[in-house]
């Protein structure tokens, strides 16, 4: 079911998950299989369009704007 922002169920969960943090090797790629039953490939595919729709920044601001920083940066570094 879509919300108010106009995201899926899916996209919101991606979203949620990004904002936790993860201890240990593997852990956030076990709760990306175990929690939204998706490859994490398939995981970050849909992250990186997230970070690129207006929905999932008017949604969560704070963590699009945190995620994107981060994608630039390691453009920059390449």
């Amino acid at each position: 079911m879509d919300d108010a922002s106009g995201l899926g169920r899916t996209e919101r969960a991606v979203l949620a998950l990004e904002r936790r943090g993860f201890t240990g090797p593997g852990a956030k790629e076990r709760a990306i299989r175990e929690e939204l039953g998706l490859a994490p490939v398939r995981y970050y595919q849909l992250l990186n369009a997230l970070l690129d729709d207006r929905r999932a920044l008017a949604h969560d601001p704070v963590t699009v704007n945190r995620l994107r920083r981060v994608r630039d940066r390691r453009r920059s570094e390449r």
